[in-house]
């Protein structure tokens, strides 16, 4: 059997940033290979053209191409053309895309098609209460009703997504996995009241909440220390910097508290996490946040937001507390009790990690992509 992939992003040397999404198929891709099958990532809009194959994968770097003219059609087509050509001469079986900005609308492909949903432009509008653009609604919509198959990191967000484009087909769950190997507890690097929160500093990930948060918590634990690891975005409801936003609203007892780290390599985050007592991660939006999991994974006692997706990663009151973050004083009690509570901390950190074993790990989760492919090329 023999996958491709389709994605704007992948952690390469020689690509461009990449986030959960090019994170989660390099996973999937690693662990597919290792059960003998093969697999084609094909990276697009890249500053060259390339293809060379590395440990046991095939990479496609396809360089961006301008048009003048209907470009997001020709784009497309540029890209189906692409493909088509590679689905015939290395007998590729299925190609995998993103539910994100339809890249998929308008493509027909001689195999296959796919579309796994991270999380579409239409769906974190929703989440997030803004406006899209109908142009990319339209994208999206066509690209999810051409798909042969559809796939969906969480049920949550199948269901939504079902909602946001009327969509008639069945739509398989299979979350995302981590490589347990690589994320180990390590609790010999436990810090003594370190909060911490890794990820983008942006408004949908709830950070707006946290200093109202913390300004409760360091009342109650004068030693704790705020520490926040990730790159500062621009909010999009201001458009001034969401770090100073933050700023702002720290009393002074809780600003000499907080270390801002900005944004750092990913073995430094990791290093992050392990010195961290407590992790908070409030997000408002997510399909199915890998922060999460990984900081899971790592045995540590999260205090998360409680929406949608947060029932299939977490079990509150065990892996660690869901809360509204908008209820600063609930969500800062959660907070001192795993601070206060070293023992309860620790507890619900193995917890944590033995729910990841069970249900994301990649050993699992490939085997649930491998049984789902194999049915699609049986149909076809």
């Amino acid at each position: 059997m023999h996958i491709g992939f389709l994605t704007p992003e992948y952690p390469h040397p020689r690509s461009g940033p990449a986030a959960g999404l090019g994170t989660s198929i390099k996973n999937m891709a690693t662990a597919l290979v290792e059960n003998k099958v093969k697999v084609s990532i094909f990276i697009f809009d890249q500053q060259e053209d390339d293809i060379f194959t590395e440990n046991g994968i095939k990479f496609h770097f396809i360089k961006h191409r301008s048009f003048k003219l209907i470009g997001w059609y020709l784009h497309r087509k540029f890209l189906q053309n692409y493909l088509n050509k590679y689905i015939a001469v290395d007998k590729i079986d299925a190609i995998e895309a993103p539910d994100w900005t339809g890249i998929t609308a308008f493509m027909k492909l001689r195999c296959p098609l796919v579309i796994r949903m991270n999380g579409s432009d239409a769906y974190f509008c929703k989440l997030e209460n803004r406006q899209q653009k109908q142009k990319n609604f339209w994208f999206e919509k066509l690209a999810l009703q051409g798909a042969d198959h559809l796939l969906s990191v969480s049920s949550f967000t199948a269901e939504e997504t079902r909602k946001i484009f009327q969509l008639k087909k069945k739509i398989k769950v299979i979350p995302n996995s981590i490589d347990v190997k690589r994320f180990q507890p390590l609790q010999e690097k436990m810090q003594e009241g370190s909060i911490l929160y890794f990820g983008s500093i942006i408004r949908k990930k709830g950070v707006l909440e946290l200093p109202a948060i913390f300004n409760r918590v360091i009342e109650e634990v004068p030693g704790a220390r705020l520490i926040l690891a990730g790159k500062d975005v621009p909010d999009i409801s201001t458009g001034k910097s969401t770090k100073e936003l933050m700023m702002r609203q720290f009393n002074s007892s809780a600003a000499e508290k907080v270390e801002w780290l900005g944004s750092l390599p990913y073995e430094a985050v990791l290093d992050e996490i392990a010195k961290a007592r407590v992790v908070v991660l409030p997000s408002f939006a997510e399909a199915l946040p890998m922060t999460w999991i990984e900081a899971m994974a790592m045995e540590k006692a999260l205090v998360t937001s409680n929406i949608g997706w947060a029932k299939e990663v977490m079990v509150d009151g065990k892996t660690g507390f869901m809360v509204d973050p908008k209820d600063h004083e609930a969500f800062s009690e959660k907070v001192v009790t795993l601070l206060k509570d070293p023992r309860l901390a620790k507890q619900m950190g193995k917890a944590a990690r033995g729910r990841v074993l069970e249900k994301f790990s990649t050993e699992v989760v490939v085997e649930q992509n491998i049984r789902f492919y194999e049915e699609v090329v049986k149909r076809s």
